[in-house]
């Protein structure tokens, strides 16, 4: 596995556990408020919502970053490597 492969996996683990985990204890709270059940039901939310999310970032995350460097480009008015951005590889 290359090196590039591993850190989009590794950063897709992260991002998605720290979204998911804060994501579904903020709608826990706003849903529940801070019940005497509030630490159960959010690591129940929690465990089902963070397999969804690495999924969507690992799925997902290539096209938004490509879509967020086309919008940069557009913004900046000056073309950017993006082969070189995509693949991680040098041109």
């Amino acid at each position: 596995m290359s090196l590039a492969l591993k850190q989009r996996l590794l950063t897709s683990m992260l991002m998605s556990l720290l979204l998911s985990g804060l994501m579904t204890a903020w709608v826990t709270w706003l849903n529940l408020g801070f019940t005497a059940h509030f630490v159960g039901l959010w690591l129940h939310a929690y465990v089902c919502a963070w397999p969804a999310a690495f999924v969507i970032v690992v799925l997902l995350g290539p096209w938004v970053q490509r879509l967020s460097l086309r919008l940069l480009q557009s913004h900046a008015g000056t073309p950017m490597p993006l082969a070189r951005v995509q693949t991680g590889k040098p041109q």
